[in-house]
């Protein structure tokens, strides 16, 4: 059978172009498919979106040639600070979490990247690839699969055929809902609110995670003196949050934030998504696979969303790459199989603690608030906890892909 390509990946955000980098390494060719126009996915100007990328996904952009038109906007994650406590009290205990990159041998913990400059390193990547086409402002409609291959068929009634297809296309997959691929999950009662912000005093590098009732808010290091916010409210304060001009917005962000880094303005646009728990009941059907948050959306708590997809990528590429070198056929059950067993228990635990630890942190029990408080001081105390803790939020522990080892 001919194919268009040997993959056909549906969905052009982050983690299907990435794939097609790695695949591409091992020679594997790759179409593309994403419904956003080119145009809007290449805009340059900065608007708030940014990801907090662990030490691991760093490594994988490496690999593939990415990091070095990265990093000089990349700002390096040197320390971690989590507390707990209420809007405009501040921290509620003299326990706190404290995480220094000092502590492990392998560098910063990660580095703080806007989507801007992570997006069009990737897109122009993609473009000058020989193996790799891209194709925007389009949708799949349908999908078939077939005892030699896969097809899908887009808006305009074009057809391709490929020898597996991946969905990239997010925590509404259009691809896994057409394989027939079912969904668990749940509401958190929780919108984010994100925004970017720039404050007088320098940030150090140091991401704070202060854990509130109604949600944490996560405050992240941009380069310069900018910040990236990730702000957790219940549904109604959030809608209401996000209505409000400006100004009346930064009036209800300052006492949550607090005054340590001077005076906050907005940069960019600002956001918001609902926050749920969706994992996908099988990562894989026949000739298919799902990636990122088309398998697994979690808890933004732990910045870990788009560590997860990458991570995903590094393991699918592998299992297909070692495949080929065998000669077995890279779409067979067994190889897809083998890609579903690296991550579905990984990103299960990943899910469980997200969700645990948001319920944990949401309550504000008095008990259940001292025996947290009291947790994180015992972690904090206990230098070889502490480490393994770090390392985790580097992306450093478990059964590591290739292309994330140093």
């Amino acid at each position: 059978m001919t194919y268009d390509s040997d993959f056909l990946i549906v969905g052009g955000g982050l983690n299907g172009p990435v794939l097609a980098l790695a695949l591409a390494r091992s020679g594997l060719t790759s179409t593309v498919i994403d419904a956003q126009p080119a145009a809007k996915l290449a805009a340059e100007g900065f608007d708030g979106r940014s990801y907090a990328l662990a030490l691991a996904s760093v490594r994988l952009l490496r690999h593939l040639g990415l990091w070095d038109s990265i990093a000089d906007n990349a700002q390096p994650m040197l320390e971690i600070k989590v507390s707990d406590g209420r809007a405009g009290e501040g921290p509620l205990s003299p326990f706190h979490l404290h995480f220094d990159h000092a502590e492990i041998e392998e560098g910063p913990m990660g580095h703080m990247v806007e989507d801007r400059h992570l997006r069009k390193a990737v897109l122009e990547a993609l473009d000058r690839h020989p193996l790799i086409t891209r194709l925007n402002d389009t949708r799949v409609v349908r999908q078939a699969t077939g005892p030699q291959g896969i097809s899908v068929t887009l808006e305009d009634d074009r057809r391709l055929t490929g020898r597996v297809l991946v969905g990239a296309d997010g925590r509404t997959s259009g691809t896994a809902e057409r394989a027939g691929i079912s969904r668990t999950g749940w509401d958190y009662g929780q919108t984010a609110l994100v925004c970017a912000i720039e404050h007088d005093l320098p940030h150090h590098g140091i991401a704070h995670q202060f854990f509130m009732p109604p949600g944490p808010l996560a405050i992240l290091p941009l380069t310069c003196n900018r910040s990236s916010i990730v702000w957790s409210e219940t549904h109604a304060n959030a809608a209401a949050f996000h209505a409000l001009e400006d100004n009346a917005y930064l009036d209800m962000l300052r006492p949550r934030f607090g005054d340590f880094l001077g005076e906050i303005r907005l940069s960019g646009a600002r956001y918001t998504y609902p926050l749920n728990l969706t994992l996908a009941n099988s990562f894989v059907a026949p000739r298919l696979a799902l990636v990122g948050d088309a398998a697994h959306g979690v808890h933004p708590i732990a910045g870990q969303g788009l560590n997860a997809g990458l991570r995903d990528i590094a393991a699918l590429a592998q299992v297909v790459s070692d495949a080929r070198k065998r000669g077995e056929d890279i779409a067979s059950e067994l190889v897809l199989a083998r890609y579903q067993q690296w991550r579905r228990f990984d990103t299960a635990t990943l899910a469980v603690a997200t969700d645990l630890t948001n319920r944990i942190f949401a309550s504000d029990n008095p008990l259940l608030r001292f025996g947290r408080d009291i947790g994180m001081g015992v972690i904090n105390a206990l230098p070889g906890l502490r480490r393994g803790f770090i390392r985790e939020a580097a992306g450093l522990t478990g059964d590591l892909p290739d292309l994330m080892r140093g």
